[in-house]
């Protein structure tokens, strides 16, 4: 799988991540479409900038698990929705990603 690096003017700040959610198939495996109101909220998405990291009691910077390029899984309606000139974005803590899907 070839992955194109995607260019992104947010810069997120503390633990926040942003993320371009990659949308599931809107086609069942019988052939069915399933219509958007009844599609499940997309929990997958590529991580595409990550901020510095939170700040810790003893003054150091903690650095996130993620880095940009990744694959994760996310809570279902965790993080803000963004639309940043004509894409989509969300935008969440890391404490909202799940897990890292490993390829």
């Amino acid at each position: 799988m070839v992955q194109t690096e995607t260019k992104v003017n947010l810069k997120p700040l503390a633990d926040r991540v942003v993320l371009e959610v990659l949308d599931e198939t809107e086609q069942t495996a019988g052939g069915i479409y399933i219509p958007e109101a009844a599609r499940e909220k997309p929990i997958k998405g590529r991580v595409l900038a990550v901020g510095p990291g939170k700040w810790l009691e003893s003054g150091k910077r903690e650095e996130l698990s993620v880095k940009p390029g990744d694959i994760v899984l996310f809570a279902k309606y965790g993080g803000t929705e963004v639309k940043f000139g004509a894409n989509e974005y969300k935008i969440l803590s890391e404490k909202d990603i799940l897990a890292i899907v490993e390829q």
